[in-house]
């Protein structure tokens, strides 16, 4: 039987309850991985009318980002970057950057959450939009790295690219969203 807290309130807590809450978050972020390669698959079966689906295009991304030297978290940030499609369409990319947020440096959640921007430029003209929004952002440090990020992505659409398989990046994913974190109890940024 599952232990359970005594408060009904949270300002009614005792060390003990939060002790306990907190072992049992420790155990449920052990399988964070698994729930977020549940998710990446899920892409394999959202939305159409590319010729590839969200999830080869995801695994094409991170491939991409590999073959051209990106580091470990830039690789994972390009195969996680669409995870949000599901559930969030028009702020997905929010979404992905901030369950990068506690596991990777901030260059690369930054990249991911602006990288919806930064894609407009390959088609907001074709629909009465400005490609430029991105220059906005033009003085910013990491504006080359989103740059060159979204040439990944706007590329990644190519169903005879040759890509490396899920399984192939499961031990990136899981060494990284298993090792230890400086931003998950709380986060600073929105207080």
């Amino acid at each position: 039987m599952t232990r359970t807290v005594s408060f009904r309130r949270m300002a009614d807590g005792t060390r003990a309850d939060y002790e306990l809450l907190n072992e049992y978050a420790s155990d449920f972020a052990a399988g964070l991985p698994a729930r977020i390669l549940a998710g990446l698959r899920r892409l394999d079966t959202s939305l159409e009318g590319y010729p590839v689906s969200r999830l080869a295009h995801s695994l094409q991304t991170a491939t991409r980002a590999e073959a051209a030297g990106a580091d470990d978290e830039m690789v994972l940030g390009a195969l996680m970057h669409d995870i949000g499609d599901d559930l969030a369409p028009y702020n997905h990319a929010a979404i992905a950057a901030a369950i990068l947020r506690p596991y990777v440096r901030d260059e690369v959640t930054w990249v991911v959450a602006k990288h919806g921007l930064f894609q407009s430029y390959y088609y907001a003209h074709h629909l009465g939009g400005d490609r430029l929004l991105r220059d906005r952002l033009k003085d910013h440090p990491w504006y080359a790295a989103c740059v060159r990020f979204c040439e990944w992505d706007q590329a990644s659409f190519d169903p005879d690219y040759a890509t490396r398989p899920l399984d192939y990046f499961e031990p990136l994913l899981r060494r990284i969203f298993l090792r230890s974190t400086s931003d998950h109890s709380i986060d600073s940024s929105a207080i």
